[in-house]
């Protein structure tokens, strides 16, 4: 029987923090003892949780003492400023920020693909960007049978994934809209930036604040991100990132070359057998995947493989992952069980 641990959430009240303790209770993981860290304004609040009221407190690097494993569900700040004092009380942290990601001696995880590497962890380890995990695991199977060279991928992002105010923003502006009155937008595409936009009826080709040569931060994390995982820099990405009016669930469409031939029924069955994918993908019955249909599902859906016929060893294919759960929470729950 696995030892139980004493988990701590920093970030506990947020999203992903409420979707963690969600998937380690689904997933029975075993818990000695679970702590909910969050910023100073929000301790005090309560949860219940596996038949027990737990209380907030306020994230210090003392409330790490005796603590197992520590689950980053907050900000690159917060995560840079406490997470060497969780190792430093004997914690593994497992970080769901963009603050260690590309460190070096941080492995980055996605267990489907890389989970040996977390072996070689230093006190921290770090889980990917949320369309880097869903686009990730479609393309590890293809990887792995005839290599990768080009990756063009599209992401159609759900407002969740900039946080549950994004979420009570969109219902707010649709309301506002079949109400004829004036629709408010404070949140999208990111809290920091100078001008923001409604989203509702919308798409905004812009998620994350804008970094290098025109790219915004998310497609630069999705292009080094990917090669770390896979441990290979040779494989070429590009990417556009685009906010939608979603509620759950992130959808990318990608376009993949590869340096050796493969067909679409070969395509079809290496990802219908791929550890973390669901093969939906009959387009004589319209089945494809869509965000509506996974508001909890953990795998990676893909469909709409077809041949891209204006390159050779090409081809396109459709992947609907949710986010908060596959994308964040439920890959850093897997992390954990395999240290266990």
């Amino acid at each position: 029987m696995a030892l139980s641990k004493s988990i701590a959430i920093v970030g506990a009240t947020g999203v992903v923090g409420q979707t963690l303790l969600k998937v380690l209770a689904e997933r029975n993981f075993p818990l000695r003892e679970v702590s909910l860290l969050a910023s100073g304004r929000s301790a005090g609040k309560q949860y219940q949780f596996q038949g027990e009221q737990l209380t907030v407190r306020e994230a210090r690097a003392e409330a790490f003492a005796g603590v197992d494993i520590a689950f980053f569900c907050a900000s690159g700040e917060v995560a840079r400023a406490l997470a060497p004092a969780a190792v430093a009380h004997g914690a593994v942290v497992i970080d769901n920020s963009s603050a260690f990601r590309l460190d070096d001696d941080v492995p980055l995880i996605v267990p489907e693909i890389n989970a040996a590497a977390i072996s070689g962890h230093r006190g921290i380890i770090a889980n990917p960007n949320c369309s880097t995990i869903i686009m990730a695991v479609a393309l590890k199977p293809l990887y792995d049978a005839v290599g990768l060279k080009r990756v063009v991928v599209s992401t159609y992002q759900a407002v969740s994934g900039a946080g549950i105010e994004a979420v009570e923003e969109l219902k707010e502006q649709v309301l506002a809209f079949t109400e004829g009155r004036s629709v408010a937008a404070k949140i999208l595409p990111t809290a920091a930036a100078k001008k923001h936009y409604q989203v509702a009826f919308n798409v905004i080709p812009q998620v994350d604040l804008f970094a290098d040569h025109g790219y915004t931060k998310e497609e630069w994390k999705m292009v080094h991100e990917t090669q770390k995982i896979f441990g290979n820099e040779t494989i070429a990405i590009t990417v556009t990132t685009v906010r939608v009016p979603v509620m759950w669930c992130h959808s990318l469409s990608i376009n993949v070359e590869t340096h050796r031939p493969l067909s679409v029924p070969q395509a079809r069955e290496l990802l219908g057998r791929s550890p973390g994918v669901v093969l939906l993908d009959d387009v004589d019955n319209q089945v494809y995947p869509m965000p509506i249909d996974f508001p909890d599902r953990d795998d990676v859906f893909v469909g709409r493989l077809r041949q891209d016929f204006s390159l050779p060893n090409a081809f396109n294919l459709w992947a609907v992952g949710n986010q908060l759960r596959k994308g964040a929470a439920s890959n850093a729950v897997q992390i954990a069980e395999i240290l266990k």
